[in-house]
């Protein structure tokens, strides 16, 4: 069973937290995010902890609980932190390059393939075989980081593709000749 639901969401200071019968608003440094709730869930604000309480033990309200805890706490750390990910480029010739708000990859294809950021999304490329994905929304930052990776996704052999930095990728043997 897990307890996640009862623990507190600390509110570091700055981060401004408003409740309206089951939507929230945070708002932060780094910008502001709001979301609604299920009404069933009581989300109480006192002395700069949020507590969320379920109204009963049912299997919905218990599911609800922890998940929606855990929404709320990721509202707050992304606009007073950020969220990123990192993928790394492995592979000859394969590279990625920034061109205005644009990222273009060359992943092995015959055409190189553009991504666009998407609104909350900031794309960085330190060098030219790694993409750092920032945002204050972490569902938005690694659905952006999924899409990049799916461009050309880690083949076993090789081990040639886009993966998340520090990604393990299990290789296999090659045939051998008899």
């Amino acid at each position: 069973m897990s307890r996640v639901g009862f623990k507190p969401v600390e509110i570091p200071e700055g981060v401004e937290v408003k409740v309206n019968e089951g939507n929230i608003e945070v708002k932060g440094p780094k910008g502001e995010l709001a979301r609604s709730f299920n009404p069933d869930m009581n989300i109480k604000i006192e002395d700069n902890v949020l507590m969320v309480e379920r109204p009963s033990d049912s299997k919905e309200h218990r599911a609800l609980h922890g998940t929606t805890r855990s929404l709320i706490s990721n509202m707050v750390e992304g606009v007073s932190k950020g969220f990123e990910k990192a993928l790394e480029i492995t592979g000859v010739g394969y590279r990625a390059q920034k061109q205005g708000d644009k990222v273009v990859v060359n992943a092995g294809y015959s055409h190189p393939v553009e991504i666009e950021a998407i609104e909350g999304i900031e794309l960085d490329v330190p060098s030219n075989t790694k993409i750092v994905v920032k945002g204050i929304d972490k569902e938005k930052v690694g659905a952006v980081a999924a899409n990049i990776r799916a461009i050309r996704t880690p083949e076993p052999y090789k081990g040639k593709g886009i993966r998340y930095e520090g990604e393990y990728v299990r290789r296999k043997e090659g045939k051998t000749a008899k």
